[in-house]
């Protein structure tokens, strides 16, 4: 049943800023700022998502130079209210995805109880691979919110934040996502658009390539400009309007291709340019700065760990992908509103781009279902995919790294078939964690995704020739496994079982 959705206000509680800190930390607070720079409007919320996939631990050495952490108690201590989403553990030796959430302006000017997100998007980092990439998603995206049936997906963190649930707007946005595209989130953060101009003057400006004329209205009266074609330097105010600006051809999907622009700028001014040094020489003011509008659960140990670890990655390891027209259906809602309904199939081809090397592996849900049932959804019509190739080698050394939890289910009336299915893939490498009954009979071999483990996906679905159809992603924090394969009727063609 859906929850109420009372408007009262949530009182918001003062945060507690950090007092001291050494010089090197701030370097690190500037690679987190890169990261969510483009949605400093009155908030910014940002998630790090630490899926199960082990690498190589990340060292707190950058560039020759040991970097020093706060005291024990002060860099284990999230910035944040209590009130925020509980801080979660990470070893530094997995995969990494944060959840970028810009809040909507006009609720603020409009003296809302709460905002929407404006803006979405995706950004990982695999330390196995050594690469990252970003994903936008579009605000008018027609999902299911969690406790509250179908809406936009920019509805989510609203919702969290006028009911006043556990851990606010940014855990119900959170377990959104997680719930649309298999992603588990795990951590976010928060920065507001003063923090943000300030950065960006500090550290001298970003270079951006404006590809065609566009006006911009940075915060303030009686100073909007065009920018016209060409690379030029966009100071604090200007970058920021220039990363709001929703009023061109392209709307939404060309502010959020612009957006990815000026993380990557930023990303570069303070990598390419050789900017580090004068910003820890900074620190003392320009942590003050942003502390002062950062709240977050990431610990300072833990952003150490990430900034250093995302210094490593090339640009030409960092992939950037849109949900844009083509993976979306332009639809209106029973209560009038413009929305888009996504192409489960389409979108899959896009989140995969960034979390799975080689090509889509497998669909996007679209309702939720329990652990017992997810296999057997209702996948709508959409474009068929057939996976990219990786070198098996490749692939092999991937899915063994991420230690996949896989739980074998006889679907079929062949009696002890699981048993023998799980001993197979017991041979091969991989982690049975138990077999058993399906809840059903099935015609067909299935895979459903419990926590994103794309390479282990891949394998299989490769390995047992599965097409896409019969690959599901249902996040689920409390299923027993990672990965369920489900034996169907046409095991024959594709086992060849002891």
């Amino acid at each position: 049943m859906a929850r109420s959705t009372s408007r009262t206000a949530r009182p918001r509680r003062k945060e507690d800023r950090v007092t001291a800190i050494i010089l090197s930390v701030f370097a690190v607070l500037a690679v987190v700022t890169a990261i969510i720079a483009f949605m400093m409007v009155k908030n910014v919320v940002a998630g790090w998502v630490m899926p199960d996939v082990p690498g190589a631990p990340v060292d707190t050495s950058g560039s020759g130079t040991n970097i020093q952490l706060p005291d024990s108690a002060q860099a284990s201590q999230p910035m944040q209210s209590s009130d925020g989403p509980a801080a979660k553990a990470w070893d530094g030796s997995r995969r990494v995805t944060a959840l970028l959430m810009g809040l909507d302006y006009r609720d603020w000017e409009a003296n809302e109880p709460a905002s929407r997100t404006d803006s979405m998007m995706l950004v990982t980092y695999d330390p196995i691979s050594n690469t990252a990439g970003m994903l936008s998603i579009p605000r008018d995206m027609w999902v299911y919110i969690p406790g509250f049936d179908y809406g936009k997906i920019n509805t989510a963190y609203y919702l969290g934040e006028v009911n006043k649930l556990p851990g606010g707007g940014p855990a119900l946005a959170v377990q959104t996502v997680e719930q649309f595209l298999g992603v588990p989130i795990d951590f976010y953060a928060q920065i507001d658009f003063n923090s943000f101009i300030k950065f960006i003057d500090e550290i001298g400006c970003i270079d951006l390539k404006v590809r065609v004329p566009i006006t911009i209205d940075p915060l303030g009266a009686g100073n909007t400009k065009t920018l016209q074609p060409g690379t030029q330097p966009l100071c604090g105010a200007d970058a920021l309007a220039y990363a709001r600006q929703r009023h061109t051809d392209g709307g939404d999907f060309d502010r959020a291709l612009r957006q990815q622009e000026v993380i990557l700028a930023v990303r570069n001014q303070i990598f390419n340019l050789g900017k580090l040094p004068e910003l820890i020489s900074k620190s003392p003011k320009l942590y003050s700065d942003i502390a002062s509008g950062l709240r977050t659960n990431l610990t300072l140990s833990q952003v150490v760990q990430l900034a250093l670890a995302a210094q490593k990655v090339p640009k030409e390891n960092i992939k950037q992908a849109i949900i844009g027209t083509d993976d979306t259906q332009i639809a209106m809602s029973a209560d009038g509103l413009s929305i888009l309904i996504p192409n489960p199939d389409k979108i899959r081809i896009e989140r995969d781009k960034i979390f799975a090397s080689g090509g889509p592996v497998a669909p996007v849900v679209l309702a939720p279902t329990s652990a017992s049932n997810a296999a057997a959804p209702a996948v709508p019509e959409g474009e068929k995919v057939t996976a990219t190739p990786i070198p098996v080698a490749d692939l092999t050394t991937l899915m063994v790294a991420e230690q996949a939890r896989l739980m074998v289910q006889n679907g079929t009336q062949t009696a002890g078939l699981g048993e023998r299915a799980g001993q197979y893939f017991q041979s091969l490498g991989m982690n049975v964690i138990g077999t058993g009954n399906a809840d059903q009979l099935y015609t067909q071999m299935t895979l459903v995704d419990y926590s994103g483990k794309p390479y282990t996906m891949k394998f299989l679905a490769e390995m047992m020739q599965i097409p896409s159809d019969h690959i599901f992603s249902r996040y689920d924090p409390n299923a027993p496994g990672d990965v369920a394969i489900i034996l169907g009727d046409n095991w024959q063609s594709v086992l060849n079982l002891p």
